[in-house]
């Protein structure tokens, strides 16, 4: 019998916008992006220069600390051009792929079980995949010297207009097994698979061998890997926990099965500025710009003034703007396409009917139409005030921990209090709905960012 832990805080934002699900179309991209800013706590030492021929599954950096970890092109071409920042950073590697592919052969693993875990460790290293396996605390790749006390992973997103896994997955089968009897060998402990208690036998991850299944049912961040691990099997000071997203999980897979690195996925077109809202096949790195048909050219005009269009990479919450000249990052599996709020109010204080927006603390009479989907936009309805407790952070983190007391914490550089608090519980992704209902505005997810940081560099 499948356990089923039952989440009551959290909160579905209802936002217009989801994929239907239907495949629209393959991208062939006209330039590829390897971004190091993906990738936490990474350190990029360049391998390549411009007007360089690379195969799909060939290192174009690697981390300048950990230099056994190296970074991947999804796609075979000759390199456009290096991207810098300031002070020189490296902000993406440009890729013009080839119309085919052509791949590193990285010999495929005949007998998974006869294989030992360090080839199986050598073989994802080589490829790039590793960094595929994320760690907690601190949602940094896994160090391969480690051996985790659990392997997780979430079988269903509940984030806004996430992206379906049943679907995205359902042809991953087999590979996803080949997976998981591969990461098997890195841990003592269990692979845990967690499902949606909605819909737990429809799901492609139901039907994989070798694991522990538990549902989780409740309102999101219930599909959050980081609340899933705090339930099931909650880290301490010294331990490790690995997690990977399924998607990641059938590429390891893949490599083992034909030994080429391959990336390519489903991912959702989504948000209310989508027009044609569906899911393409493509790798990641791809730009904005391929999916201009989907967006369309409908303009948008809010109280007279009009708005332009956010892109994001991952979802509302916790993906990153990355602009119509953009890149989708490397574990995102969904765009959404958003209004700027580039726009001001007047006496916007002062109107409370305000059918058209959602409030979380039932601010606006919105909230007598429960099953309303509304459409988004960026603008914050308010500037930063005073930090003050209001007991609404706790209502939205299904945790037992206290989220003010922890961000105060983190302001105030008090590593004991930080530990004590559950620093090793969370990333950003975890507390952004704090963001979201947060009447001080405050920016949550970049606190706990800096306190991540901060345990990282007393580490070293």
């Amino acid at each position: 019998m499948i356990n089923n832990i039952r989440l009551h805080r959290g909160l579905d934002i209802p936002l217009n916008g989801d994929a239907q699900q239907k495949i629209w179309k393959t991208i062939v991209p006209d330039v590829i992006a390897v971004k190091p800013t993906d990738f936490e706590n990474v350190m990029p030492k360049l391998l390549v220069n411009e007007g360089d021929v690379v195969k799909a599954g060939q290192f174009v950096f690697t981390d300048k600390y950990r230099p056994e970890i190296g970074f991947s092109a999804p796609c075979s071409g000759k390199v456009k051009s290096i991207v810098r920042g300031e002070k020189r950073k490296l902000l993406a590697v440009e890729i013009t792929p080839d119309s085919t592919f052509d791949y590193v052969n990285f010999d495929a693993v005949k007998d998974i079980e006869k294989t030992s875990r360090e080839d199986l460790v050598k073989k994802l290293l080589d490829s790039g995949l590793w960094a595929s396996i994320i760690q907690r605390p601190y949602g940094i790749i896994a160090n391969p010297n480690d051996t985790p006390k659990a392997i997780v992973i979430s079988a269903f997103n509940s984030a806004p207009l996430a992206a379906n896994i049943n679907f995205t997955m359902k042809d991953e089968i087999e590979n996803m097994q080949i997976g998981v009897n591969a990461l098997a060998k890195f841990t003592r402990g269990r692979i845990y698979i967690n499902l949606s208690a909605k819909d737990y036998a429809a799901s492609p991850l139901y039907k994989l061998k070798g694991v522990e299944k538990t549902c989780f049912e409740g309102p999101h961040p219930a599909g959050n890997v980081g609340v899933q691990i705090h339930h099931l099997c909650p880290i301490g000071k010294g331990e490790v926990v690995w997690t990977i997203k399924p998607m990641m999980l059938a590429a390891i897979g893949k490599l083992f099965k034909t030994g080429i690195y391959d990336l390519s996925r489903l991912v959702a077109i989504t948000g209310s500025r989508a027009e044609n809202r569906s899911y393409v096949k493509c790798i990641p790195g791809i730009s904005m710009h391929s999916i201009q048909e989907a967006v369309g050219n409908k303009e948008e005009k809010i109280y007279g003034e009009e708005v332009g269009i956010r892109y994001i990479s991952g979802n509302v919450l916790d993906g990153e703007n990355v602009g119509p000249d953009g890149y989708l990052g490397f574990y995102d599996d969904q765009i959404t396409l958003i209004s700027e709020g580039n726009y001001r109010e007047m006496f916007g204080w002062a109107k409370v009917l305000r059918p058209k927006k959602f409030s979380f603390s039932h601010t606006y009479l919105s909230f007598l139409a429960p099953r309303k989907k509304y459409n988004a936009d960026t603008n914050l309805n308010g500037g930063v005030r005073p930090f003050v407790v209001t007991g609404l952070y706790e209502k939205v983190v299904p945790m037992d921990i206290y989220p003010v007391y922890l961000l105060k914490a983190i302001l105030a550089e008090d590593i004991d209090k930080m530990e004590q608090l559950g620093i090793y519980e969370v990333i950003g992704e975890d507390l952004a709905l704090c963001e979201y209902v947060c009447p001080s505005k405050i920016n949550v997810q970049e606190i706990v960012e800096k306190g991540i940081n901060l345990m990282i560099k007393e580490m070293a």
